[in-house]
């Protein structure tokens, strides 16, 4: 029989039980404390990195609210080349329909009706503007009344930097960003962000065995959250302490802000890249940046090249690294198609768009010069902290499309400027590994009778150099000139004759021999552009046209030097002094100042100084400062006029002919400059344009050539291309004839005699006189009195029993010393050590009859040397 035995567990004794008893206990208690004591550090931390959230949120917005900047409204008048579909397009740049509080507008066929909403700087005056063929017919107002002209919404060109960094930033709201650009930054960098509290627990484990294994922190685990937190408040130093404060930053972001004001602030937060010498930060500032859109503007494609740009955005812009940046944004198309926020059909569309990108020319889209230059004047009015802190909205004189047209024409220009440089030099020195100096540039261009500053490219990249040249004082040069003559024609309006010549008059003659001018014992022998080329008599319209120095100074001193100076600086060129060198530009005048001094010139004899600022005001509207221009009269407008005659003869004939080749043909008048820098200021009827091109260490921008470099080789060329393309523009298609003022008459003059021209003498040009001061006699007279013909030709055709009125303008009082009674046109010892005496020294060298008449040319002073220009 078998027998079973049941066998037990031995008894466990009371000593093994009692100590496992311990060791549990004191585990538990262990695990207690740690949680105690990591319950007291996150508590104390939660408490102290919400004081620290709320404390930045006492201290004010999130972002920096600084100024807007916005250009000049566009005005549409009746009868101007314009479209309904180029008004809307104005429009929806400026933000309408996009943003209902700035305003709407609907198209309804060839009519656009315009309705501003409570943020427009027009406030709610709408209009209806009708167009047929292309072309304004009507515009209408909401009342029913007939108006000329209307001006649309102006553009928001930029914001003011918003510290010392350089950093441009567009404040947007949730409900501004577009829904898709909402979906692809989820998709790509955190798709369970509205799901979330805002940690992603499972991705920071994953995470951290990955930086582990590697043995180093690189994974990217971050929420959108999280992201904010360390763009706020921390460094980007990947260490374990700062990882804390950042998840406990997130919980405060989270419990203080809903889902849509944490991706709002994101939105604005983001690093985006490098535009010129700005960081792009915000989406807002990169839909401009990148696509010069509003950020309601963007599509699908631009949406995703947005997101893809968060990750890494140096290594994917899309200027420098196109391909990168299209395989990002691809990969981000992907994503939305995984999140179910688009379909496979959509995302290939976008992906088979390409990539269209802005302009990358900053100053063609942002204008920076400008803006700087209306930061520097606010400045001067108000204090950084209201300018920084008010939410101002700036508005200035600029036309952006006129901006475009000059940054592009700077742009083309220069490039053939480095060429002609590099072809002279590899000639003159036989070789391209000789240094050269490329030179910098400024242009300026503003309406003439208003004095509104319409376009500034201060530099040729602002990038690399935010001098601006535009305001930089240099030597003027010849397009100093023209006051010399302006000041002539000022004396004859007193009733003032140059010695023998009579009054001033276009044909009045001037001597271009070598001589002296020597003022106060010092020796001043000054040589035309062609050293050893000296024309003798000519007329001086042959004098400006050529741009002879020598013809030049001899009549400032007829008119006086003192009053050559009294109305330049009457005109703003500040700095200039009655020595003889004053009538060929030694003294220094920014470019801005140059382009106040022709709207002298330009608009009837009234000096305008040219302006930026017209406008400030607040988010509501409200006016904090408008800025009235400044206008003087400091010049008679025949005087004016008579000027702008012989400048338009400079741009017929003349070393201003260049523009003329270069396929600029509207009425316009100019001069060009050349000493160490090269010059071009020219203006039509609702246009001025000065150029300056020179080196910043103030050497010759010939770089020492054999060959000098001058203002029509190099300046003019850029006017030229500048002018071509704003004539293209609607605002400044219709360039028109200038129109004389009463009591002047423009006649026709036979080349050779300048005489009235008939039909025998087919050789001919335009000139303009003061009322009974042109020619009485016709170029075929030939067999009247010679004496009276010799007088005709060298003697300034007055008619004495009709002097012209007089008229008191700043400049036309004489000095005590004036030298106009005297009699300099041929001095006693003519001097110049590159020419050699005539036997006869009291003789000036013989001229044939006609090099008398048009020989010489060029603009830039020789000299050996000048007196310094007294400080």
């Amino acid at each position: 029989m078998a027998v079973k035995l049941k066998l037990g567990n031995p008894s466990r004794s009371p000593q093994s039980t009692s100590f496992r008893w311990r060791v549990a206990r004191v585990f538990l208690v262990a695990i207690l404390a740690v949680v105690l004591i990591g319950a007291c550090i996150f508590g104390y931390l939660y408490h102290h990195y919400e004081n620290v959230v709320d404390d930045r949120l006492a201290a004010g917005p999130m972002f920096a609210s600084v100024a807007q900047i916005y250009a000049a409204p566009r005005e549409v008048r009746t009868g101007q080349k314009m479209t309904v579909a180029l008004i809307g397009q104005d429009l929806r740049r400026a933000g309408y329909n996009s943003n209902p509080q700035l305003g709407s507008f609907e198209v309804n066929g060839d009519n656009i009706l315009i309705k501003p909403g409570a943020e427009s700087y027009h406030s709610t005056d709408g209009a209806t503007i009708s167009t047929a063929n292309g072309v304004v017919q009507s515009i209408t107002a909401e009342n029913g009344a007939a108006l000329r002209a209307y001006e649309l919404e102006p553009q928001l060109i930029t914001a003011l930097s918003e510290d010392k960094n350089r950093t441009k930033r567009r404040l947007v709201t949730y409900k501004n960003i577009p829904p898709r650009l909402v979906q692809a930054v989820t998709a790509i960098e955190d798709r369970r962000f509205f799901e979330h509290g805002g940690i992603n627990y499972v991705r920071i484990a994953k995470c951290a065995v990955q930086d582990v294994l590697a043995q180093r922190m690189n994974c990217g685990g971050s929420t959108l959250t999280q992201q904010l937190a360390r763009g706020f408040f921390l460094s980007q130093d990947k260490k374990i302490s700062r990882k804390i404060a950042e998840v406990m930053i997130t919980f405060q972001l989270e419990s203080h802000f809903s889902k849509q004001q944490i991706f709002e602030m994101y939105a604005n937060q983001i690093n985006l890249g490098q535009r010129g010498s700005y960081a792009v930060n915000g989406v807002g500032e990169a839909a401009q940046a990148f696509f010069g859109k509003d950020l309601g503007q963007l599509d699908l494609a631009e949406c995703a090249m947005v997101a893809g740009l968060i990750q890494n955005p140096s290594r994917r812009n899309p200027y420098r690294h196109p391909d990168r940046a299209m395989e990002r944004r691809n990969l981000v198309l992907d994503s939305m198609v995984q999140t179910g926020a688009i379909t496979e059909a959509e995302a290939s569309r976008a992906k088979a768009e390409p990539i269209h990108l802005a302009s990358q020319n900053v100053e063609a889209s942002e204008a920076p010069y400008f803006v700087d230059l209306v930061h520097e004047q606010l400045s001067q009015r108000m204090s950084d902290q209201d300018m920084s802190h008010a939410s101002l909205r700036i508005y200035t004189s600029l036309d952006p499309e006129l901006q475009r047209a000059a940054s592009e024409a700077v742009d083309v220009g220069m490039k053939n400027v480095d060429e002609l440089i590099r072809k002279l030099h590899k000639t003159s020195k036989g070789g391209p590994s000789a240094p050269i100096t490329y030179p910098q540039v400024s242009l300026i261009a503003l309406n003439p009778h208003t004095g509104q500053v319409l376009a500034l490219v201060g530099g040729r990249n602002y990038g690399l150099s935010q001098l601006n040249h535009a305001v930089s004082k240099r030597p003027t040069g010849s397009i100093f000139k023209p006051f010399v003559y302006a000041t002539a024609y000022n004396s004859s309006l007193n009733s003032q004759s140059l010695g023998e010549g009579g009054v001033f008059t276009a044909v009045t003659k001037l001597n271009d021999d070598p001589q002296d001018f020597s003022t106060g014992g010092q020796s001043y022998t000054p040589g035309n552009f062609v050293r050893g080329e000296y024309p003798g008599m000519v007329t001086a319209a042959t004098a400006i046209e050529h741009s002879l120095n020598i013809a030049t100074i001899a009549l400032a001193q007829l008119v006086g030097y003192e009053n050559v100076a009294a109305l330049a600086r009457s005109a703003g060129i500040t700095a200039a002094r009655a020595t003889p060198s004053v009538a060929l530009g030694t003294y220094s005048a920014s470019p801005l100042d140059m382009a106040g001094a022709y709207t002298t010139f330009a608009n009837g004899g009234v000096h305008l100084t040219p302006w930026l600022l017209a406008s400030v005001r607040n988010t509501a509207g409200d006016i904090v400062s408008d800025f009235a221009p400044e206008a003087r009269q400091v010049m008679d407008p025949r005087s004016a006029y008579l000027t702008q005659s012989l400048l338009e003869g400079v741009m017929a004939r003349g070393t201003g002919s260049a523009v003329r080749r270069l396929g600029f043909t509207a009425p316009a008048a100019g001069k060009t400059g050349t000493s160490h820098d090269v010059w071009f200021a020219g203006y039509s009827s609702n246009l001025l344009c000065i150029v300056w091109v020179g080196n910043d260490d103030y050497t010759d921008i010939s770089n020492g050539l054999a060959k000098p470099v001058q203002g029509a080789d190099t300046a003019a060329p850029i006017w030229a291309q500048f002018m071509n393309r704003a004539i293209k523009l609607p605002q400044y298609s219709d360039m028109k004839t200038f129109t004389a003022p009463s009591g002047v008459t423009t006649v026709r003059l036979d080349k050779v005699t300048n005489l009235l021209a008939d039909a025998s003498c087919t050789n001919n040009y335009t000139a303009a006189f003061l009322d009974g001061t042109a020619p009485q006699g016709t170029c075929s007279q030939m067999t009247e009195n010679p004496q009276s013909l010799i007088q005709r030709l060298f003697g300034g055709g007055t008619n004495a029993d009709q002097p012209p009125a007089a008229s008191v303008y700043p400049g036309n009082a004489p000095s005590p010393n004036s030298p106009a009674t005297q009699k300099p046109y041929r001095p006693a010892v003519p001097v110049d050590p590159n020419v050699t005496p005539s036997a006869d020294p009291a003789q000036p060298k013989k001229k044939n009859f006609f090099k008398k008449l048009f020989g010489g040319s060029g603009d830039k002073q020789q000299q050996t040397p000048p007196p310094q220009p007294p400080q």
